[in-house]
């Protein structure tokens, strides 16, 4: 089995704000964490942040819209040059399901990003449904396969146990580790496909394989029976965690096995630093994480992450009261 990490991503990828966009971005931000009740998660600040967002520089708008539109061979969008507010940041938090509740600039500017792109939405079993929440090492989680994790976090649809899981995930950059190199390890299907064999990828669209919930959400149950690759056959969306999906039989396993080498035979390392955001297609990439030594010192790894679908009526059974959390 492959067990090379990917070569890193390019500085030059993505779209890289000017100075001048920074500042407008900056005071968007700034002002949307002062709009009352200065809750992230009531929909009176939602709703502000939804209209401010419609403000952000054209070029970034134009940035989101194109990946909307096609996220590429990677489904993968790369922000760099936001702002960070390094003079109010508090220490990287340390607690178990840490999220953000009271608006932050830095916050705002992750919620600001998302909703340009679709609708924000958390899971109330998943770090108590909150809607920007802190991936950061935790002590005593290290070997988790989570975001409170520091080891290899294996390559992975998000939430891929849920019938509605992310049309996209965020992370936001807020600190890299102390060494500056903790990668976030991303790989798409679209290339991975042209190294899977066909009789391989007919196993893949077969429903013989059942995936658990991630050790993040409190409650769940295994999916029923699913396929790893699902839609079009020359470019399908792709459902699989190699933590927590199973093949029900022997070629399913062997299946796998060529699927996750494959991705990481094409996949590619993104090492975020601080004002740097990226957004990943949920139904065409995987990510995971490299490993890193967290000190617990305050000055540890942060990043701020988000959800987004792009079609919220979807799951309107699922929302009560229309609001922004999956039950």
């Amino acid at each position: 089995m492959t067990t090379a990490l990917p070569a890193p991503i390019q500085a030059t990828t993505g779209l890289t704000l000017t100075d001048q966009e920074r500042r407008e971005v900056a005071e968007l931000a700034e002002a949307l964490a002062q709009v009352p009740p200065r809750l992230i998660d009531q929909r009176a600040w939602m709703d502000a942040a939804r209209k401010l967002a419609c403000r952000l520089p054209a070029r970034v708008l134009e940035e989101i819209r194109d990946y909307r539109h096609d996220p590429g061979p990677d489904g993968l969008l790369i922000l760099r040059n936001l702002p960070v507010f390094e003079d109010v940041m508090r220490l990287t938090p340390t607690v178990p399901e840490s999220v953000e509740r009271a608006a932050t600039p830095q916050a705002a500017v992750s919620a600001l990003i998302s909703l340009a792109l679709g609708e924000v939405i958390a899971y109330r079993e998943e770090k108590s449904g909150a809607l920007v929440q802190n991936v950061v090492p935790v002590p005593g989680r290290e070997e988790s396969q989570s975001n409170a994790g520091s080891t290899l976090l294996e390559l992975h649809v998000e939430n891929a146990f849920h019938p509605r899981r992310p049309d996209y995930v965020s992370l936001l950059c807020l600190r890299n580790d102390h060494t500056g190199t903790a990668g976030t390890l991303v790989s798409s299907i679209r290339r991975a496909l042209l190294l899977v064999p066909d009789e391989v990828a007919a196993v893949l669209r077969a429903s013989r394989f059942v995936t658990e919930p991630p050790p993040s959400f409190s409650a769940g149950d295994a999916t029923p029976q699913h396929a790893v690759l699902e839609g079009d056959p020359d470019d399908p969306d792709i459902r699989v965690d190699f933590s927590a999906t199973t093949a029900l039989d022997e070629d399913g396993r062997a299946a796998l096995e060529v699927l996750r080498d494959a991705l990481l035979d094409v996949g590619a390392m993104l090492v975020l630093q601080p004002g740097e955001m990226a957004f990943v297609d949920n139904r065409l990439s995987v990510h995971g994480r490299t490993s890193f030594e967290p000190r617990y010192d305050g000055l540890d790894r942060w990043l701020h992450r988000t959800f987004v679908h792009l079609d919220n009526r979807r799951s309107r059974a699922d929302r009560p009261g229309n609001g922004f959390v999956l039950d």
